[in-house]
């Protein structure tokens, strides 16, 4: 929550999703707390929290796209020159592993 860069946010993000990886796999040793209702609605709740995050990512790096394209454009070419704006980065998953889903085995 307290990180201040993309890149920082980037990788808080990639480290919560590590440990609801974790989190899921303790919870398949448990077939009782697996049925419990309060875990299975926490559980929903996690899925729910990763779409939103994955949705917003998604709406920043269509922001800085847009962003990137008008700073290429006359007149804001020159603006953007003169007044040395950077252009922002894209907010990725630098890690191949984390693009892919949670395997989960029976």
């Amino acid at each position: 929550m307290s990180a201040a860069t993309p890149e920082a946010k980037a990788g808080a993000e990639n480290a919560l999703t590590g440990s609801l990886k974790s989190l899921f796999a303790v919870a398949e040793s448990y077939p009782e707390l697996k049925a419990n209702q309060n875990f299975t609605a926490l559980q929903q709740e996690l899925t729910n929290t990763e779409g939103f995050i994955a949705e917003c990512r998604s709406h920043f790096n269509d922001t800085v796209l847009a962003f990137n394209n008008a700073l290429q454009v006359f007149p804001a070419n020159l603006v953007a020159t003169l007044f040395q704006v950077p252009t922002p980065r894209f907010f990725g998953v630098p890690d191949e592993a984390a693009r892919e889903p949670v395997k989960v085995q029976f």
